[in-house]
């Protein structure tokens, strides 16, 4: 059965994959990181799909060790140079298939040293499933959020030693990862935030013990939450009682702001399904550059 907190991302598919696959876990994966499309997310828009070449990149697979393990990740920067302001870019549910690859080089492209991790690599491999309700089941719901934040702690760590300047990180995610950029914002080392449609409210549990709205008074870093008006798993209440919790908070609590578009599905940066929205996505996609600057990362 497909966890509720979820249900958004469900919905947003377009439909007609539904073939079972088990997963291969590490087989398939390094193989996969940030090549084609997640199965799970069904059948891709190439007319809209946005394509960003490497030209004047560095790009490819880095892996980053945390607590012993090695931990996949795909980066890409401007070529040659060093003591660049990092973006940590959170997947979707899916993993860091092309479409997260694409965001990585986007921010390279507007000067970033850009990272995202396979945050599910311990519990196996997101791009061998076809089945949405399998890939949370077995996958997703095993995903702990103490090892996800501190993968991140991981990477910046390693940014800053392979040309980056940890004085300047922010974080950015989208669906399950803007859930996770809230959370990163209130205890890891980034100046700015940009939640993309990201769940502010759901059940406590011993894997996810806190959700943005318990860690909303104490921020470390301002975020900017762009969210869909449209969208069927996150209700507008649960905007409305984040900012009012983030209004008794602290003064990056103070400072953190929302953007709403009208009509907007969950998952509309996703220009590579059928829930993209072009001028939402534009906009949100530039909003996050100018957020990124105005809070001294860029």
């Amino acid at each position: 059965m497909l966890h509720p907190d979820h249900r958004a991302e469900f919905d947003s598919l377009a439909p007609g994959r539904t073939t079972e696959a088990g997963p291969s876990r590490r087989t398939a994966l390094q193989a996969a990181l940030g090549v084609g499309y997640a199965a799970a997310a069904g059948a891709v828009a190439a007319q809209t799909a946005i394509k960003t070449t490497a030209e004047g990149l560095t790009t490819g697979e880095i892996t980053v060790e945390v607590n012993g393990f090695k931990v996949p990740a795909y980066r890409a920067a401007p070529a040659g140079k060093s003591n660049l302001p990092v973006v940590l870019v959170v997947q979707e549910i899916f993993g860091v298939h092309e479409h997260i690859a694409d965001v990585v080089r986007r921010f390279a492209k507007a000067g970033y040293l850009a990272i995202a991790p396979e945050l599910y690599a311990r519990q196996g491999d997101p791009s061998q499933y076809n089945e949405m309700a399998k890939l949370m089941s077995e996958v997703v719901s095993k995903v702990p959020d103490a090892q996800v934040l501190a993968d991140l702690d991981g990477v910046v760590k390693w940014a800053g030693a392979n040309g980056g300047n940890t004085s300047k990180v922010a974080i950015t995610g989208f669906c399950w990862g803007g859930r996770i950029t809230w959370l990163y914002a209130a205890q890891g080392p980034v100046k700015a935030a940009v939640a993309w449609y990201g769940r502010l409210v759901g059940a406590s549990t011993p894997l996810t013990p806190n959700n943005p709205i318990d860690l909303a008074s104490k921020m470390n870093a301002p975020v900017l939450g762009l969210y869909g008006s449209a969208d069927q798993g996150i209700p507008q209440d649960t905007i409305d009682k984040m900012k009012a919790a983030l209004a008794s908070g602290n003064a990056a609590a103070k400072a953190s702001q929302f953007v709403v578009y009208e009509g907007a599905p969950h998952g509309f940066h996703a220009d590579y399904r059928a829930s993209y929205r072009k001028d939402a996505a534009e906009n949100g996609f530039q909003r996050t550059l100018d957020w990124f600057k105005a809070n001294g990362v860029a």
